[in-house]
């Protein structure tokens, strides 16, 4: 099974990616994770993004696509995946479905997990008020910006997967193990 999740920050992204990694015994691949193990591995593109990152600049979509690329590549991926924050942007997908097709595969569905930006943005305060702000982007000026970025950036990403016929909205406002069951009946249709 070959899964994207796409929603914004907060809609619950990252629970859901972990429970299906328990159901499907696939691994969770997010760019963050993929990146900073490059980097300690010392492969070729980790030793370049290094670089880039220690300058405090952004890593370019080539490398980036190149790190995700060689980790698709990994033993565990063979059965699937999870992309979690990958791909972010239209020539992230259109680069994802070069990888894909040159290795042979395809995805099986793109979950996109709907979700209401000023309750997320409640949320968020609440997780904050209850842990004692334990997470640096806890805070409303921080998720908003994250919000309008993923707007401009990552919401096209709807319509691409939409005119692919690979697209399975779920109501992500309703609770978890609701949201688990809408992605699982999506993803065996």
């Amino acid at each position: 099974m070959r899964l994207i999740l796409l929603g914004p920050p907060g809609a619950g992204k990252g629970t859901q990616a972990k429970i299906l990694v328990e159901a499907y015994g696939i691994p969770q691949l997010s760019t963050g994770d993929i990146l900073r193990a490059a980097i300690a591995a010392k492969t070729p593109l980790g030793v370049e993004a290094k670089a880039i990152v220690d300058r405090g600049d952004l890593v370019s979509d080539a490398i980036v696509n190149g790190i995700v690329s060689e980790r698709l590549d990994a033993e565990d991926c063979k059965p699937g995946f999870i992309l979690d924050g990958f791909p972010r942007t239209i020539a992230q997908a259109e680069a994802l479905d070069g990888m894909l097709k040159d290795k042979g595969v395809s995805l099986d569905a793109v979950i996109e997990i709907k979700a209401d930006a000023d309750i997320l943005v409640q949320r968020v305060i609440n997780r904050a008020k209850e842990s004692g702000g334990a997470r640096a982007d806890d805070n409303e000026e921080v998720l908003r910006k994250r919000l309008g970025v993923y707007a401009d950036q990552t919401a096209p990403l709807v319509s691409y997967y939409s005119d692919k016929g690979l697209l399975c909205p779920v109501d992500g406002m309703a609770p978890v193990n609701e949201v688990t069951t809408a992605i699982k009946a999506a993803i065996t249709k």
